[in-house]
C-alpha cells in the first residue's frame, strides 16, 4: 500500500522526511491523503506495523548501505545475527566475512559510524523494529566447510534457489571461483567461472551430482 503515489503526498505534506518517519505516521495523517478513506488507511497502518518483524537482512537493505545489495545483506545478517554486532565490527571483521571486498567493507564501516545513520539507527530501535537475524536450521551437515559456487543456467531451479539449498545442508555460497571454492555447480552454457574451475582444478557438479550430494536424489 505504500507505493510511489502515496509516498510523494507523504513527503508532499511533509508527513516524512526519511523512512524511519513511516513508523511515526497516524489514522489521521493518512486521512488526509487523496483517495484514502478508513479500510485503505488502516491497512497501511498494519502493513507499516507488520514490516517491524521483517528479519535484520531486510532491514539492512533498506538502510541503503552503499554496494549492499539483497545478497550481501543477507549474508551479513547470518553472519553476524543482529544489528549492533554488525555495528560494532572492526574493519578486519568485516573484510573477513565471504563476498564482502575491501570496498564493500569500508561502506559499511563507514556507515556506521555516520551520525545521521546512527540517529535514523536509534529512531527504528524506538519504533520497535527487529534488529535480530533469526539462526536457519540446517536441513543436513554435509556441506559444513564447503564454498560453493553455481553458473549456467540449472534445470529444476534458479541459481539463487540452489545456493539457498547449498546454504540449507551447511555450505557457504560465493560469487567468484578461487582456490578456496569446493564445488562449482554447474549448468547449461556455463561460461567463465567454470573455465575457472577447470583451471584452478575445482571439482565440477551437475545439477543432478549437487542434489545427489546433498541427498535429495539418489
Amino acid at each position: 500500500g505504500l507505493g510511489d503515489v502515496v509516498t510523494d503526498q507523504l513527503l508532499k505534506n511533509r508527513y516524512v522526511s526519511d523512512f524511519a518517519d513511516i513508523y511515526n505516521l497516524t489514522f489521521l495523517h493518512l486521512l488526509n491523503l487523496e483517495n484514502f478513506k478508513d479500510k485503505k488507511a488502516q491497512n497501511l497502518l498494519d502493513a507499516i506495523e507488520a514490516s517491524k518483524q521483517k528479519p535484520l537482512a531486510r532491514l539492512l537493505f533498506a538502510l541503503g548501505i552503499a554496494f549492499v545489495g539483497a545478497k550481501t545483506a543477507e549474508i551479513l545478517a547470518d553472519r553476524f545475527h543482529t544489528l549492533d554486532a554488525l555495528k560494532n565490527a572492526s574493519l578486519e571483521e568485516l573484510q573477513s566475512v565471504p563476498e564482502v571486498g575491501e570496498i564493500v567493507s569500508h561502506s559499511i564501516y563507514d556507515f556506521f559510524r555516520d551520525p545521521k545513520a546512527l540517529e535514523q539507527i536509534e529512531r527504528l530501535r524506538a519504533a520497535g523494529l527487529n534488529f535480530t537475524q533469526p539462526k536457519k536450521e540446517l536441513a543436513g551437515n554435509i556441506l559444513d566447510g564447503k564454498t560453493l559456487v553455481f553458473t549456467g543456467e540449472l534445470k529444476t531451479m534458479t541459481r539463487s534457489e540452489a545456493e539457498l539449498l547449498a546454504k540449507e545442508y551447511g555450505g557457504k555460497a560465493s560469487g567468484s571461483v578461487s582456490k578456496k571454492t569446493s564445488y562449482v555447480g554447474a549448468g547449461a552454457e556455463a561460461g567463465s567461472k567454470l573455465k575457472k574451475a577447470q583451471e584452478l582444478g575445482v571439482p565440477v557438479l551437475t545439477e543432478e551430482e549437487f542434489l545427489r550430494l546433498i541427498g535429495k536424489i539418489k
